[in-house]
């Protein structure tokens, strides 16, 4: 049963999200955040605008705007920090809002050659490291 509106972590936009991800920016489509757990470093999160949509729901034109979203940030992520690999993740089973994990990983870093952890609870950063993660970002969109 999909979540309903009333409690959905991303249409409530409330302190649950912000002590979980700051959001970077909007896209044509979605909102971009960032992680504030960042054992991943550069580690983002792509939001469809719209509630309650299961990918395959998408018409053409929206799933292929959704991608070009999630296309623009792995790529800005890719300049920004150089990462090995990006891995994406489209999960939801508690959550009834289409999303997608942007993962970089580094060879020689957190969890490299495995499926990402959603939450290891390892790197935090200081408020000013995360606005200088924001702004390279942003420079590389």
């Amino acid at each position: 049963m999909p979540t309903p509106v009333s409690e959905c972590l991303y249409c409530q936009n409330n302190e649950t999200l912000h002590n979980l991800m700051i959001k970077i920016c909007d896209l044509e489509v979605s909102q971009l955040f960032l992680f504030k757990e960042q054992s991943y470093i550069g580690r983002c999160n792509v939001v469809y605008k719209d509630h309650g949509i299961e990918f395959y729901e998408l018409s053409d034109d929206q799933r292929n705007a959704f991608m070009r979203d999630v296309a623009t940030t792995a790529k800005a992520i890719s300049k920004a920090f150089i990462p090995d690999k990006v891995n994406y993740g489209a999960y939801a089973d508690t959550i009834s809002h289409l999303h997608m994990h942007v993962v970089p990983k580094y060879k020689n870093g957190y969890g490299f050659g495995g499926v990402f952890e959603m939450n290891p609870q390892k790197i935090t950063l200081t408020d000013l490291e995360y606005a200088a993660m924001i702004e390279k970002i942003k420079a590389a969109l």
